[in-house]
């Protein structure tokens, strides 16, 4: 009634695109679910749309194998001195403390140096900083054979001149697992970075099972050096087939092909959003506690065996192994669960539910190994207990890319930070309960940790994003 008639054709297009709002997270779109901003046609395809990869490329499992290998080294090169502290400590005339100082040194050089090692990684890329960092462990591996022998060792003393190779080999190795976190972030899709870095990170399994008999056999035939000069080697060949495999987009080497889009460059490190996000802080703390178990079995689980459960030195170096080896299992289990869960139901529901089950598992097992008289039962739940704890990482390093995938690398490095002080308390403070209160309450102390930290993914919610000022 007096319009126009009907034409057949669609109706103009409104004077103002209809535009679809999206979360933005250091300019990106920050996971799952996220629509893409900018001007819509209301019939036809959109205005300015980036094209979606046809398929994820099938090199990142070439990327995730190379990683796996990387974090198989940093274990080889972190856990070889433990070992051959049984031939260096008369061979220099150390004592127990000084070699705990020397111990201390890495763990300093690690933890301190966790964040610029993730920021170097979200502005330099992953290829060439993880090729620059195993370059350098690889060359402070070498030289704690000869650290004695060095001018620096006339200087600061033959355990200053170890503690300063220690440290700087800390260093290096400090920007590992946060370039692991840039490369899975820039390679997998938000749907698989769970089980990317669940892969990766399980490397800690096999270099951690490993090392110990390997590094005892070699020392045992040719000498302690050796473990030093073979694991410098091992590096060194892990470094170049990384430069030469690996990329930090696959856009740079699918570009042609079309499988998937250019990255565009990183923007400035929104400090301020990182200091003002609850999340980030409760991701810090919960891993902080996780930290504090793992560190746990990394220093005193064998002793604990054959001191307290009875084991024999090569029975307990054996049994000792079977927590890595239920890490190697669970590592990337977890990751797969949480990436199935947060497709299912979102990103803060799918990588929390994970984390939450894990931590709290890993901490009543624990609680049952410390207590229960029977040592195969105690192993097979303090085994299990860490393997639950390793279950949650693809929950803890996937929610630091939800967050913000362009600084993903900063923000694991951070969270990685929290992790290594809280490690740094429990190999002191662990015998020193044992030596007040006993064992069951030692491992009791560290079961109750891993239930405080799983409670505290009720505050943590990734799906949120950074909470980016407009100043930013």
């Amino acid at each position: 009634m007096g319009g126009n008639p009907p034409t057949g054709r669609s109706p103009p297009a409104p004077a103002h695109p209809v535009t679809c709002e999206r979360s933005l997270v250091g300019g990106r779109p920050n996971g799952y679910n996220a629509p893409v901003a900018g001007p819509f046609r209301l019939h036809g395809t959109p205005v300015n749309a980036p094209t979606p990869p046809a398929r994820p490329p099938r090199a990142r499992w070439i990327i995730l194998a190379l990683l796996f290998a990387i974090s198989v080294v940093t274990y080889i090169d972190r856990v070889n001195i433990s070992v051959t502290a049984r031939q260096m400590m008369p061979a220099f005339g150390l004592t127990d403390g000084q070699m705990g100082r020397i111990f201390s040194a890495f763990v300093l050089g690690y933890a301190l140096f966790q964040i610029p090692g993730g920021w170097l990684g979200d502005r330099w890329g992953a290829r060439r900083v993880l090729t620059a960092a195993v370059l350098w462990w690889s060359l402070f591996t070498a030289l704690t054979a000869v650290a004695a022998t060095l001018p620096l060792a006339d200087l600061v003393g033959i355990v200053g001149s170890l503690a300063v190779v220690r440290f700087l080999l800390g260093v290096g190795e400090a920007a590992a697992l946060p370039n692991f976190n840039r490369a899975v972030a820039d390679w997998l899709d938000p749907r698989e970075r769970g089980l990317g870095i669940g892969i990766a990170i399980g490397g800690i399994g096999v270099g951690s099972a490993l090392t110990p008999p390997v590094a005892a056999w070699l020392m045992v035939n040719f000498g302690w050096q050796t473990v030093f000069y073979l694991s410098a080697a091992l590096g060194l060949l892990i470094a170049g087939l990384w430069y030469w495999c690996a990329t930090d987009h696959p856009a740079q080497r699918l570009r042609t092909r079309g499988e998937a889009p250019e990255a565009p460059p990183p923007g400035k490190t929104p400090w301020k959003a990182i200091g003002t996000t609850p999340a980030v802080w409760w991701l810090v703390l919960s891993y902080s506690c996780l930290g504090y178990v793992a560190y746990v079995y990394m220093s005193w689980f064998y002793l604990y065996l054959v001191n307290v459960r009875g084991f024999g030195e090569l029975r307990g170096a054996v049994f000792a192994s079977l927590p890595f080896l239920a890490i190697l299992v669970f590592c990337p289990l977890g990751g797969w669960v949480t990436d199935r869960l947060a497709a299912a139901y979102g990103v803060t529901k799918g990588r929390s539910a994970a984390g939450m089950a894990g931590m709290l598992l890993s901490g009543t097992v624990i609680a049952v190994g410390a207590v229960v008289d029977s040592a195969w039962i105690a192993i097979l739940c303090l085994s299990l207990g860490a393997g639950w704890l390793y279950f949650t990482v693809g929950a803890y390093w996937a929610s630091t890319s939800d967050l913000s995938k362009t600084h993903a690398g900063t923000l694991s490095g951070l969270m990685n930070t929290g992790a290594n002080l809280g490690g740094s308390l429990s190999p002191t403070v662990t015998p020193w309960l044992a030596d007040h209160w006993g064992w069951p309450v030692s491992l009791g102390v560290a079961a109750l940790l891993a239930v405080v930290g799983g409670l505290m993914w009720l505050k943590i919610d990734p799906g949120k994003g950074l909470r980016v000022s407009n100043e930013e």
